[in-house]
């Protein structure tokens, strides 16, 4: 799951980036409005966490412009201790939940996964496609009640095919989802196949159905159609 850190206290924002990283998530971090603002528009998240006082404007600006972009995006606040109204115009205008300074790591965890939990599963524990179980409060998965062993890209990819089930997905958000800001270094997407036929490998060994569907030219999709 991808995350956009929005945070203009250094020590604070490393600390949530080594944290959040430690449990799985890609994490990238801005800490200014502007340069939230152009992150928020050019790429997409699953979750922000946004500070809302910022050095060049309040962190609203950004959740109204997801808002405007009809995202679905999950949204964190971060308010101040006593900033009673910044948390209900934060929820008013799009938030899906906030957090007061300071706070623990632990609870931010738990609401990111939350939130991610109701906008991309329906608050389910356990998301079932066929005989393939995810379990993301774990990171773990089974194919036909048997686990299987998977690489941090290679989980990441099957819950982003079972997110975008029956889509075409391009390579390019494909690449973009796994890899975020690196990949504007890279030159092809041939890592992309590697990283495919690996996961198809491992669900097809313990006998599950081969549901990644290449759509030439343009990237592929995850159905049983």
């Amino acid at each position: 799951m991808k995350l956009l850190i929005i945070e203009d206290e250094h020590l604070l924002a490393e600390t949530m980036m080594a944290y959040l990283n430690k449990e799985g998530y890609q994490c990238e971090w801005v800490d200014n409005l502007e340069k939230a603002k152009t992150k928020s528009w050019d790429y997409e998240y699953d979750c922000l966490v946004v500070d809302v006082n910022l050095p060049d404007g309040k962190g609203f600006e950004v959740v109204k412009q997801l808002k405007e972009m009809r995202s679905d995006c999950g949204i964190i606040i971060i308010s101040a201790k006593h900033a009673l109204d910044d948390k209900i115009y934060g929820l008013e205008i799009g938030a899906d939940d906030y957090l007061t300074k300071p706070f623990d790591l632990v609870e931010l965890n738990a609401r990111i996964k939350s939130i991610l939990r109701r906008r991309n599963f329906n608050a389910q524990n356990t998301i079932v496609f066929n005989e393939i179980e995810v379990f993301p409060n774990d990171k773990n998965v089974k194919v036909n009640n048997e686990f299987i062993k998977l690489t941090k890209k290679e989980y990441d990819l099957l819950l982003y095919f079972i997110t975008n089930l029956h889509r075409v997905i391009p390579k390019s958000s494909i690449a973009e989802h796994l890899w975020g800001d690196q990949m504007d270094m890279a030159d092809s997407y041939d890592f992309i196949y590697s990283h495919l036929k690996n996961l198809r490998k491992k669900i097809l060994k313990k006998n599950g159905k081969d549901y990644i569907q290449t759509v030439y030219g343009v990237g592929y999709k995850f159905t049983d159609e």
